[in-house]
């Protein structure tokens, strides 16, 4: 047997102790999994399949978006939450994570500190709209209306804690009315029973209704942010058709679970930064009514200090309003 000397196991104790790091900076080796806690086809499941795809190119391996809906957005994330962090599980969620700390007073993961920021995605318009029978044609005759009829109305929305439901919280309080509030199981399901004119009205992102409103199946009363969209530039916003004060948009961004290393947390953020900056990626975005971020708030740092404030914005609100999903 050979013998080994004193460096000789020194050199073997250094290899082993640089093999993990080696193995981390060899990253990724497989497939990642991009978690989007809501139902397929819906807006937050259509931002992430085009960032899925645009990272699987930069990181030479596949980024799968699975869909793990249920409870407002918290089973998936949950489920990253509590997955191993070692990057090859991640979550594209939206404003519902500024949100749902106050939403939900008992969750079985932490929804600030269990996740470890990537970095921001988009921030989407909202639209207001209407099933194309509704006796209201534009904003002004659409607030007359909500107040002279007020529980009458149906609004849908794609469950508790969905960007539309918390858009319509906003929209009532301005309205200084209440509607009667129909929670679906996702934004498709929602948006098809408003196609079917089953439901009166819906506030939803412009990655799911752009192509309704273009193609005539909706009725598009006012987008939600201070300056038209040049996706729909006939479409007033909501100041501009008498309803001044509201506006809201809906952010999206990439999470690991807490503890990921940071070598690991930079490569995604690279290939993050790499999708923002893809011309498919922008053109897609452009023709949904929005645009990536700027690559300086796609850092993981401006991402949680956005987070953090946004948190703080909206748990007043929430806790006005008194409506909780638990």
């Amino acid at each position: 047997m050979t013998k080994i000397g004193k460096r000789g196991l020194l050199g073997l104790a250094g290899a082993a102790l640089a093999a993990p790091a080696f193995a981390q900076g060899a990253f990724p080796t497989r497939t990642i999994t991009m978690v989007v806690p809501f139902a397929a086809g819906g807006p937050t499941d259509t931002v992430a399949r085009l960032i899925a795809q645009a990272m699987s190119t930069n990181l030479g391996q596949t980024v799968v978006v699975e869909n793990v809906g249920g409870a407002g957005g918290t089973l998936g994330a949950q489920r990253t939450a509590q997955a191993r962090p070692d990057g090859y599980n991640v979550l594209m969620h939206h404003i519902g994570m500024a949100t749902i700390p106050t939403l939900y007073r008992r969750l079985a993961y932490d929804p600030i500190n269990g996740f470890e920021t990537i970095g921001l995605v988009t921030e989407v318009p909202m639209t207001l709209v209407g099933r194309n029978a509704l006796p209201a044609q534009n904003m002004q005759e659409l607030v007359a209306l909500v107040k002279r009829e007020g529980e009458k109305l149906n609004y849908a929305n794609a469950g508790i804690g969905a960007a539309s439901h918390l858009c319509g919280l906003l929209l009532m309080q301005a309205m200084g009315t209440r509607m009667t509030t129909v929670p679906y199981r996702g934004t498709g399901p929602a948006m098809n029973d408003l196609l079917a004119g089953t439901v009166d009205l819906m506030c939803d992102q412009t990655t799911n209704t752009t192509e309704q409103i273009k193609a005539g199946g909706i009725r598009a009363f006012a987008v939600t942010t201070s300056d038209r969209l040049e996706s729909l530039p006939d479409l007033p916003t909501a100041a501009q058709g008498g309803l001044p004060g509201f506006e809201v948009s809906v952010w999206h961004g990439l999470y690991a679970p807490k503890g990921t290393p940071a070598p690991i947390i930079t490569r995604l953020n690279q290939a993050l930064v790499a999708a923002l900056q893809d011309p498919n990626v922008g053109t897609r975005f452009a023709a949904l009514g929005t645009a990536p971020v700027p690559v300086a708030r796609a850092t993981p740092a401006a991402h949680r200090e956005f987070w953090q404030a946004d948190i703080a914005k909206w748990r007043p609100l929430i806790q006005a309003a008194g409506q909780y999903a638990d």
